[in-house]
């Protein structure tokens, strides 16, 4: 690789060939500020507040590429008014209500203005006026708020494929949204908010539900029950000040306690019924051959987005219900008659990494006898606001337990939250049942990692190959099924996980600032989740001694009567527009 040298504020630096100023600068410690950018996926160098001094000129150095001899300054009065003057003209078409903004801890705008000293806004004019979209159960949209940096817009199309946004009009008119001016309800979103991990103001937020939750803690004519995702006990702690990845699995039980729960449930342990409803599915076509491969149905987002863009292909998903729903279900069923309880009084609450459970929660499929499986979703973000705004100091907390039985889950389930994650848990089951042999080693290291699309072999004592192939992020999925339904790969089962990196990375998590870019978060949060695999004592779904009592006492053998009746669903295809 080529290098050679460029003088950044009188300091030499090296650099390779290709390699950006704004890249350089960094490497000597010069933050140089950005807004629009996200290198890899959203490098249009539209907004400006990157400019720096090349010989006369002020460029934007996120796409100015390093070249040898060059002089480049970042700090002139030119720089410092140019970048200030970007951050006022913003300022003066957005909604300044930062004191009550749900993003005023982390907006990116409301940082620079700091950091540039922006204490006034010199230009006045007229607003552009839009109504807060809240057509969406997931995502909420207010236009007012909106920069049009294009990153939402970018992670939409190249990364998910989706499309359900993109930039409409011209000069003071230009906006984001769905095409012909729709309701993003009313779109092909799938609701995946990865356009909410990468807003860096508030225009694109979840659809808050907190005061839901408030009113049913405070309701005593209610039994509410709360539940928690694996990908939350490695990113909760980030809202209080921790490192990423830090394990706060009995702090965040002793903290939903301390909320007014009645009961702290564990989604692990539906995890570990997925396994079993989903394993025994798979062992099913695999015998019968039909219906192959069979896709994993955990992800709502990836369900949606089969339904919108491949639905002569729906057969192929898994009818088991997401771990949550399951849980939901059978605590609604079981536990409210063990407890004697009228399951209409039961408010079953899931805490989750993403923002499609919301919409997820609302289907129609998931309801039973007039009530939803779930009643509310909160995503790991709202659940921190939760805790503060209930004065709870959290670094300060004992660990806790889960309540029994529904709060005890495996290793297995653990790794939900990471890619690959499902594939891994259903292996670790599935080899045991077909061979009826005790695995060696458990773990099935070969559909980890953080390859878009990972396809892996496995054979079994009998013979038996599982070809399997693992993926995260939309757009990797619809390259795989454009193959799968040209007959260009032969494939029993594919777990597709609608964020990239999978949950830990779900767009209900804690926003990562543009500061902590240079970390894969993913790969931090997903090494934390393998961490609590190996510390549990039971690490195969089928070996969960709750879930075995559960099918013993009450829902009989997997995919039984029961079993389908309280534990699968179905889906239904969807406009493409």
């Amino acid at each position: 690789m080529e290098t050679f040298n460029i003088v950044i504020d009188g300091t030499e630096v090296q650099v390779e060939r290709g390699e950006t100023v704004l890249e350089a600068a960094r490497k000597i410690g010069i933050d140089i500020p950005t807004l629009c950018h996200l290198k890899g996926i959203h490098e249009p160098s539209s907004c400006r507040v990157c400019v720096v001094e090349a010989g006369p000129k002020l460029i934007a150095s996120c796409t100015l590429k390093a070249e040898p001899g060059m002089q480049i300054r970042t700090n002139t009065a030119k720089v410092r008014e140019a970048r200030r003057t970007v951050i006022e003209l913003l300022l003066s078409d957005h909604k300044r209500e930062c004191t009550s903004c749900i993003r005023s801890d982390d907006c990116r705008l409301q940082d620079l203005a700091s950091q540039l000293n922006v204490r006034d806004v010199r230009y006045k004019g007229e607003h552009a006026r839009s109504a807060i979209d809240v057509s969406s159960p997931s995502i909420m949209r207010d236009a007012e708020k909106c920069i049009l940096c294009g990153r939402c817009v970018s992670v939409c199309g190249d990364v998910q494929t989706v499309h359900a946004i993109g930039l409409a009009g011209r000069g003071f008119t230009t906006s984001v949204g769905p095409v012909y001016n729709r309701a993003l309800g009313e779109s092909v979103c799938v609701n995946c908010g990865q356009c909410v991990m990468v807003c860096p103001v508030g225009a694109l937020t979840e659809r808050e539900n907190i005061a839901d939750v408030w009113r049913a803690l405070a309701d005593e004519s209610k039994f509410v029950v709360v539940q928690t995702a694996p990908a939350i006990r490695v990113a909760l702690g980030e809202a209080f000040g921790m490192p990423p990845g830090s394990r706060v699995t009995g702090k965040m039980a002793a903290a939903l306690r301390r909320l007014g729960f009645d009961r702290v449930f564990d989604t692990n342990f539906g995890a570990d019924m997925t396994i079993m409803e989903e394993g025994t599915e798979l062992v099913g076509r695999l015998m019968s051959g039909q219906n192959l491969p069979l896709m994993t149905s955990c992800c709502p987002g990836w369900v949606k987005f089969v339904e919108h863009c491949f639905p002569d292909m729906l057969d192929h998903l898994s009818t088991s219900k997401s771990p949550h729903e399951m849980e939901g279900a059978i605590i609604k069923s079981c536990l409210a008659g063990k407890l004697g309880i009228d399951p209409k009084s039961i408010v079953v609450v899931s805490i989750m990494p993403c923002t499609a459970k919301k919409y997820e929660s609302s289907r129609e499929e998931l309801s039973r006898d007039g009530m939803q499986d779930v009643d509310i979703v909160l995503t790991t973000r709202e659940l921190a606001r939760m805790i503060k705004e209930a004065g709870i100091d959290f670094n300060r907390l004992p660990d806790e337990d889960f309540d029994n039985p529904i709060g005890h889950g495996s290793g297995a389930a653990a790794i939900f939250g990471a890619t690959g994650g499902v594939a891994e848990a259903a292996l670790r089951t599935v080899y045991e049942i077909v061979s009826g042999e005790t695995l060696e080693k458990i773990d099935f290291e070969q559909v980890r990692g953080l390859d878009g699309i990972k396809r892996s072999e496995i054979e079994l004592p009998d013979g038996t190959k599982v070809k399997t192939a693992v993926v995260h992020g939309l757009g990797n999925a619809r390259k795989l099924m454009e193959m799968v339904r040209e007959g260009a790969v032969d494939l029993d089962f594919i777990e597709v996980m609608a964020c990239p990196g999978g949950c830990v990375a779900g767009g209900g998590q804690p926003i990562v600032t543009d500061k902590c870019r240079d970390m894969d978060i993913r790969a931090v949060r997903a090494k934390a989740i393998y961490e609590e695999d190996k510390d549990l004592p039971v690490r195969q779904s089928h070996k969960n001694p709750y879930v075995k009592q559960l099918y013993e006492a009450f829902i009989g053998e997997p995919n039984g009567h029961l079993a389908h009746e309280l534990l699968h669903t179905h889906y239904k295809p969807r406009s493409r527009f």
